[in-house]
């Protein structure tokens, strides 16, 4: 194997790492157990960051020896636990040409107190900077944007501290895991000068080591267990300005959850089922977890999470809120599935009119039916409808027949009478706005 092989490791397990000292040795000494595949490039990163001692040192200086880097930090506690093994690795395995880099994520002031206290005997460089440009990089989006920003943050309370001087609309953060109670209450005491409400967001895939122990695995009440640790933070704080998230990949972990803090808490909720999926399947349980929440009364707010473009993220949203006629904002199409009755092609009809309104703001309701059997009932119900027919289609128009149309005229015409009406429901709507008197 290649010493010039670099092998990056974050947070990495002891399994991982004696599986590649045992890859190093060769097939002739093959370990007792498998250990995880890693990955492994031949391409060496080039980048320089100071030591602890203010002394600058590029990767480059460790040159043809296989090199094992941990990113770490020392707010992090499996961080903290691997050191032992990463101090056995370098002194047993050094002759053979391998050599451990620590690379801290952190601020240099906390890196060169926690290695007076513990041992190290590799070198360590800081990388302190990227989480100041971290911090400053939200200030110039900040600066560019007049939406509300939310900075999640974890661990380390000095970027919280600095993204509320750049203005950050609310942080979110779990009290618990930034750390001594001097750096907790610095950052309450500044969200509460300037403020900012705190989401505490508790995720099953994070739980608490001790939370695992007791529980088996993640649960409702381990969720809402380690939700009131922060909870309870905040209230020795007499901080009360937060909201609360409970977010699991299962729905119905997610939902128990909920409902069992929501009887114990008075804050906003903040809705989401984490992690849900791609595009299809991740709409699909957003849509139960969520719907069965709002329908109990129970949330605030909420966000969508798939592994698909952001924006559907915000769509998918909007769609749950209309279809439980929470909000109103946009077109709520009422559409039939394909079948052998449609006069015609309901399914491409309909993915052209949620292309070209979806700029349209104002509620509407619009009926695309492709048959007579339910399209007129569906049409007569809606502002805007259409019925499939042969010869031709059939335009309702605020409940009333209003004129037939050819296929090929179809979209066009739709287009054209969705966003009249749309106009014409606007002016109305400011009409009734009530009349706002300036000045004296």
């Amino acid at each position: 194997m290649n010493k010039k092989i670099l092998l990056i490791l974050g947070a990495v397990a002891a399994a991982a790492v004696f599986a590649f000292v045992f890859a190093k040795r060769g097939a002739d000494t093959p370990p007792t157990q498998p250990g995880p595949t890693l990955s492994m490039s031949e391409i060496r990163p080039i980048f320089a960051l100071s030591d602890s001692d203010g002394v600058e040192r590029s990767i480059s200086e460790w040159d043809g020896s296989a090199l094992v880097v941990n990113f770490w930090a020392t707010w992090c506690a499996p961080c903290r636990r691997e050191i032992p093994l990463l101090n056995a690795l370098q002194s047993e395995y050094a002759d053979a040409g391998i050599q451990v880099i620590g690379v801290a994520v952190d601020f240099r002031e906390d890196v060169v107190a926690f290695l007076q206290e513990i041992a190290v005997n590799y070198p360590v460089l800081i990388g302190e900077q990227e989480a100041i440009d971290a911090a400053e990089a939200f200030g110039k989006i900040r600066s560019q944007v007049t939406l509300p920003l939310i900075a999640d943050i974890h661990f380390d309370h000095k970027i919280a501290l600095r993204v509320a001087e750049l203005g950050v609309d609310c942080l979110r953060i779990n009290p618990g895991n930034i750390g001594r109670e001097d750096r907790v209450r610095a950052v309450v005491d500044c969200a509460r000068d300037r403020g900012i409400p705190i989401r505490i967001g508790v995720n099953a895939g994070s739980l608490e080591k001790e939370l695992q122990r007791k529980y088996g695995e993640p649960t409702p009440e381990a969720l809402v267990e380690s939700a009131m640790r922060h909870v309870d933070i905040l209230d020795r704080l007499d901080f009360q300005d937060f909201k609360l998230s409970l977010k699991a990949s299962d729905v119905f972990m997610t939902v128990a959850a909920y409902r069992l803090i929501a009887s114990q808490i008075e804050q906003p909720l903040h809705l989401g089922i984490t992690e849900a999926g791609a595009l299809r399947s991740g709409t699909v349980k957003s849509s139960v977890g969520l719907g069965m929440l709002l329908m109990d009364g129970i949330g605030d707010t909420l966000r969508v999470s798939l592994a698909a473009d952001p924006v559907e993220e915000i769509k998918v949203g909007f769609d749950i809120l209309k279809s439980l006629r929470l909000r109103t904002r946009g077109i709520n199409f009422i559409a039939c599935p394909s079948c052998s009755r449609q006069n015609f092609d309901v399914v491409s009809t309909m993915n052209a009119l949620e292309s070209r309104l979806e700029d349209v703001q104002t509620p509407l309701d619009v009926a695309v039916i492709g048959c007579i059997v339910n399209g007129p009932g569906e049409a007569r119900e809606a502002d805007i409808g259409v019925t499939g027919g042969t010869p031709n289609n059939l335009i309702y128009a605020d409940g009333k027949k209003d004129h037939k149309i050819t296929n090929a005229r179809l979209l066009d015409d739709l287009e054209t009478m969705i966003r009249r009406k749309a106009a014409l429901r606007q002016a109305e709507l400011e009409e009734q706005q009530p009349i706002k008197i300036v000045g004296s």
